[in-house]
């Protein structure tokens, strides 16, 4: 696996104990005497983009701070003279205080991957000498979302770290200027976004690679819901690996991440005779398609091959156990709470925090396909329900809701 233990550089060089803060109705003072901004008025991010520099560095020469080389200086101000940009004054008084705290907000349900992350992180930045102030929300609502990153800047914390899978997370984040650096963890690109991310593409080839090693060529996908780049990103890698052995290539069964999706979603494939493997974008998914295909009496890994991803830990205790592809969230926590540090620092060559590769499990839920390509129906009888009728062959996307439903 990659990556580099950024406990291990933070341990290295601690921050300096930060100098006492002003009182709140100071900067609360300065939000209320600042006009509200119309649309398309530059940000402290276009500015930074534009000058080719952190939004770290902007606000050291906005309040004019040591520590910024003259060619820099003169690269950013002419970047600010040339977007017309003003700086807030709540914005200049927060970036030009220390206050030895981060803000941490998790949107979206509290499942074990972004729980686990958030826990790697808040280690990681103790660890690095500073304080955690964090903010949940269930469901990503743009203005919920917006409002959290303004009462976090309003408390002075030195970067705004987000975890979330949804893309529209990332893109709220993206157009707001908070006077303070903005972290993402978001497995799909984002320019001008500093973000930190597992391989999601490389676990999913990894994944179904396995599969085909083995000897499937009839292989489905239970993918995740269209909004997470996450379920994109292990989309694309699994097409990508279908398509470069020559495989026919059918369209994924989308869930919702939930073992019920997963459930819905086995209903659906195991009245499909071809299916020997399914890659399935999740482990709690995979416990629903398991239960489904158990329930159909269809035997895992005997009549078809289940992989899933992520590794929860329940995954090893699963009937049968799962093969399925290790994500190190708490690698990713150190690693998110790295790139602040390495914002914080304007490091002028920090590594590429993007590429932690998952690593494959094998357990009991793969095997060989039996008999050839395809399960067929001239094996020992099972009680698998009634034929599909004409119509109801497996074509477009299922999405899975209350109950399944034949894609036109």
């Amino acid at each position: 696996m990659g990556g580099t233990d950024a406990s291990g550089r933070a341990d290295a060089a601690a921050p300096e104990p930060p100098e006492p803060a002003p009182p709140d109705s100071a900067v609360e003072s300065a939000l209320d005497a600042a006009p509200p901004e119309p649309a398309g008025v530059p940000t402290m991010f276009d500015v930074a983009r534009r000058a080719g520099v952190s939004h770290q560095t902007v606000s050291r020469v906005l309040n004019d701070l040591t520590g910024v080389a003259a060619s820099t200086k003169r690269r950013v101000e002419q970047a600010i003279a040339e977007l017309n940009y003003t700086p807030s004054p709540a914005a200049r008084a927060m970036a030009s205080r220390r206050s030895g705290s981060i803000g941490l907000i998790q949107a979206g349900r509290p499942d074990y991957g972004p729980s686990s992350a958030a826990l790697g992180f808040n280690e990681a930045a103790r660890a690095a000498g500073f304080t955690v102030s964090q903010t949940s929300m269930r469901t990503l609502d743009p203005d919920t979302l917006t409002q959290a990153v303004h009462r976090l800047a309003l408390q002075r914390v030195e970067a705004i770290v987000l975890i979330s899978g949804e893309r529209e997370g990332v893109e709220v984040l993206h157009g707001i200027d908070a006077g303070v650096p903005l972290v993402a963890v978001a497995s799909e690109d984002e320019p001008g976004m500093h973000r930190v991310s597992l391989d999601q593409y490389t676990g999913a080839c990894l994944a179904t690679q396995h599969l085909i090693d083995l000897g499937h060529r009839e292989i489905r996908q239970v993918a995740g819901p269209s909004d997470s780049m996450d379920a994109a990103e292990r989309r694309r890698g699994f097409v990508d690996t279908i398509r470069e052995h020559g495989l026919v290539l059918h369209d994924p069964i989308v869930g919702d991440w939930m073992p019920s999706s997963g459930h819905a979603a086995g209903e659906l494939l195991r009245s499909d005779p071809d299916v020997t493997a399914v890659f399935v974008a999740n482990d709690h998914m995979s416990l629903g398609l398991l239960a489904a295909f158990r329930g159909a009496g269809l035997r895992v890994p005997e009549d078809v091959s289940v992989i899933g991803f992520d590794d929860i830990p329940e995954a090893a205790y699963f009937a049968p156990p799962l093969t399925t592809v290790r994500q190190d969230f708490d690698g990713l926590g150190r690693d998110i709470m790295a790139m602040v540090l390495d914002v914080l620092r304007d490091e002028p060559t920090a590594p590429d925090r993007t590429a932690r590769v998952p690593e494959l499990v094998v357990r009991e839920s793969t095997a060989p396909p039996r008999g050839g390509s395809s399960r067929g129906r001239s094996s020992a009888p099972r009680s698998i329900g009634a034929p599909p009728g004409p119509g109801a062959e497996l074509g477009a996307s299922a999405t899975m809701g209350e109950a399944p439903q034949p894609a036109e």
